[in-house]
């Protein structure tokens, strides 16, 4: 039943000294990493010499079951001693190598590798010793705290929040060709640019231009009228016919500027576009149109009740001009009228708003980039 086990070497496939001084670190972590199945091999061999030690003894049945059962309990017990030392020394001995290479590898770079930079000298600055330097403190009794932009955490009015919403919903909501023309107001530059008439430069076509001629035929103001009326009765009472001329002056009131362009005495009618309710003068540029008198749309009822010293007037109209000003003004309804009057049928058949978010859009998008797949792999 005997016969020759192998060595503890030879069973774990052990190196010898002078093979384990040329193992690579790839090698020494292969050793490292493998230390179960090393474990499991010394545990075989363990078994395996015992049970020759009990095939190779010619006791006695009594005798096994007294000291010399004791004696080969306490060879195994030595033999795994011994073995569990030289694993636990092979071990130890591989992490030192390993440590070993890992300093040597530090400092002395292998060839043709990049040397490590130069440390840098840290500078030492100079300090002024009458100005010391003190950190802030931000705990609780400490300094305060720098300040941070929190706009976001702004409570808004709700003035405010209400105009926000209203815009939202007029981007979103459809809105239908009468009311979306209000929408395209007069621009300040329409592309007609300067005209120049000899001497006289004429910037025309554009909304600076008309505010500055409605400027020119303002009504007069209270103080402007009292001096009138009291000239008027000094000139009375001494017995003297005053002498009045009907001043050209710029009209308003939705229902009197309604009467001049049924009349058809109105030579341009200029309308606010954020006219609320809209209903008031949604008609108006329709009637305009039918009437063939110039009209545009322009920013805002503010800025024309200013014109008539109002706080706001939502329709202004001029009648006539002065001589001096009759050829700036029909150089004005003539940009007018191929901004409004012209294209009126095709501002009314263009519908507004339908405009989403930009998470909307980009779901849209995405399902529109599926569907264009999956079109072109039905195609091939």
């Amino acid at each position: 039943m005997g016969g020759n086990v192998m060595t503890l070497e030879e069973e774990v496939n052990m190196p010898s000294q002078n093979e384990l001084k040329t193992l690579t670190l790839s090698e020494f972590w292969g050793f490292n990493l493998n230390r179960r199945k090393l474990k499991k091999k010394i545990n075989r061999w363990i078994k395996r010499k015992t049970k020759q030690q009990n095939d190779d003894s010619s006791v006695s049945s009594c005798q096994l079951e007294n000291a010399p059962c004791h004696k080969q309990n306490n060879t195994a017990l030595t033999n795994e001693d011994s073995i569990l030392t030289i694993h636990t020394a092979l071990i130890r001995w591989l992490r030192l190598k390993d440590k070993a290479h890992q300093l040597a590898c530090s400092r002395a770079p292998k060839k043709g590798a990049k040397l490590p930079a130069a440390a840098k000298k840290k500078e030492v600055k100079v300090v002024n010793p009458l100005f010391e330097k003190r950190p802030k403190q931000f705990g609780i009794g400490g300094a305060l705290p720098p300040k941070k932009d929190l706009h976001r955490f702004v409570k808004w009015p709700q003035v405010v929040r209400i105009q926000r919403k209203k815009m939202i919903l007029k981007q979103r909501l459809k809105v239908p060709p009468p009311i979306h023309q209000f929408s395209k107001t007069l621009d300040k530059n329409l592309g007609y640019g300067i005209e120049n008439f000899g001497v006289l430069m004429i910037d025309v076509g554009c909304a600076t231009s008309l505010f500055k001629m409605l400027l020119k035929y303002r009504p007069e103001d209270r103080a402007q009228k009292k001096e009138r009326l009291l000239n008027r009765a000094q000139a009375e009472a001494e017995g003297k016919t005053p002498e009045y001329k009907k001043p050209i002056v710029v009209k308003y009131g939705l229902n009197h500027v309604t009467y001049l362009i049924e009349q058809n005495k109105a030579q341009l009618v200029v309308i606010a576009h954020d006219v609320d309710p809209i209903e008031l003068v949604v008609w108006l540029p329709a009637l305009c149109r039918k009437m063939e008198i110039p009209y545009c749309i322009v920013k805002g009822k503010a800025r024309l009740g200013t014109i008539v010293h109002k706080k706001t007037a939502s329709v202004l109209c001029l009648t006539s001009v002065k001589n001096e000003d009759k050829m700036e003004f029909s150089k004005i309804l003539e940009a007018i009228k191929a901004n409004f009057n012209d294209k009126y049928d095709e501002t009314r058949k263009k519908w507004g708003g339908g405009v989403m978010g930009s998470k909307s859009q980009a779901k849209t998008k995405a399902k529109e980039r599926v569907l264009a797949k999956e079109a072109a792999q039905r195609m091939t």
